[in-house]
């Protein structure tokens, strides 16, 4: 399984894959799972909220599209995650990042993301797509 940062889901399902890196597009079109963390979706709807990011549709049929109609799953977040979340490696304080690479781990998968700062977590050696 592959679970995609918020950004990478984002481009992928809206098709701009330039966005990406060869080797990552590749991954993520060959992976027999994607997945994506519900903290991703909060990301999402509070960037829209802030007019950082504009969609093409309106924002529930964007998640309509983008989870179901896309075929990628909506991870379920738990208390192992949220502890493995607060012992992660002190990198950096985003809670939603840590809740995203602490799902990646939990899940034993890869994670797909463009953030510089997560190639400094040591847990994510042999595990993150850049």
């Amino acid at each position: 399984m592959i679970i995609l940062d918020s950004h990478v889901w984002f481009w992928w399902i809206n098709l701009e894959h330039k966005r990406l890196s060869r080797s990552m597009l590749q991954a993520i079109e060959s992976a027999d799972k994607i997945g994506v963390s519900p903290v991703s979706c909060f990301e999402l709807v509070l960037a829209h909220q802030k007019e950082k990011l504009q969609l093409p549709i309106a924002i529930d049929e964007w998640f309509e599209l983008a989870l179901e109609g896309s075929g990628i799953k909506l991870v379920l977040f738990d208390s192992k995650i949220a502890l493995r979340a607060v012992k992660l490696t002190d990198i950096h304080r985003d809670p939603f990042d840590r809740i995203i690479i602490a799902t990646t781990l939990e899940l034993n998968a890869k994670l797909a993301s463009m953030d510089g700062r997560f190639k400094e977590y040591p847990e994510l050696t042999n595990v993150l797509l850049v």
